[in-house]
């Protein structure tokens, strides 16, 4: 345990990150990689949560937008984290991690519903907990689910795994002048308006001095790099850091 500079973690993906190539639904090969990567952390002693969106199968946002009503749409999307949370429990008892699914909304013949004592009580006997459905509210993102539970569960960091080595002052992929950022302020997230959280995620973040670090997913490995304490992706944290591309 003394190799992993923290000790419970939040890991949030996105619902995109289990999709791989194809860009929709769920990839066996991508879920079993991911899956792989946190048995390995398990198996050292650090106690782990997932938060997994729901944008591979279902976008509420997306749907009210072209005039689904917008409290419909985020309950669909919830039921689409729950579908993608099913998968990882899946892919993680594959490999002999034993796992929980914990539901904001009660669907008992799937998931246990979201306790937080039962959530503790499972980290600390080594299962991944698994947090679906969101905070089971319409208009809150699974952003603000991951820093809500994140904070409930005492964990010590949110990790994010995203498709990108951090947290860049403009999009890396349209724009080739792009600041790659080593170290933000909450402030500077949100006066910035960039692509770390949603704001409601980032100011409950900031309110709690809760670190996120934004990290590349698809790079094997860097799961434990990052619990391990190793500097790559960008952090959010309270202190004023210097800018460094």
């Amino acid at each position: 345990m003394g190799r992993h500079h923290y000790k419970r973690v939040l890991l949030k993906l996105s619902g995109e990150s289990l999709a791989g190539d194809q860009g929709y639904g769920i990839d066996p090969a991508t879920i079993s990689a991911i899956a792989s990567e946190i048995r390995d952390v398990v198996e050292d002693g650090v106690q782990l949560a997932l938060v997994i969106g729901g944008g591979n199968i279902f976008r509420g946002l997306a749907a009210s937008s072209k005039g689904m009503d917008r409290a419909s749409a985020d309950y669909m999307g919830m039921l689409a984290t729950v579908i993608n949370s099913l998968a990882m429990q899946d892919a993680l008892e594959k490999l002999g991690v034993s796992t929980r699914v914990q539901s904001a909304i009660a669907m008992q013949e799937v998931a246990e519903p979201y306790i937080r004592r039962r959530a503790v009580r499972h980290l600390e006997k080594g299962r991944v907990v698994i947090f679906g459905a969101g905070t089971g509210n319409p208009y809150f993102t699974t952003d603000t689910a991951a820093s809500l539970r994140a904070m409930e569960i005492n964990a010590q960091v949110i990790l994010k795994g995203t498709k990108v080595d951090g947290v860049y002052s403009a999009d890396p992929k349209k724009d080739a002048t792009a600041i790659r950022y080593t170290e933000l302020s909450y402030i500077q997230v949100l006066q910035q308006g960039l692509q770390v959280m949603d704001a409601t995620a980032t100011s409950l973040c900031m309110d709690n001095n809760l670190p996120i670090i934004v990290f590349d997913l698809t790079t094997p490995g860097n799961i434990k790099k990052v619990i391990g304490g190793e500097a790559i992706g960008t952090i959010v944290q309270g202190d004023e850091p210097c800018r460094k591309p």
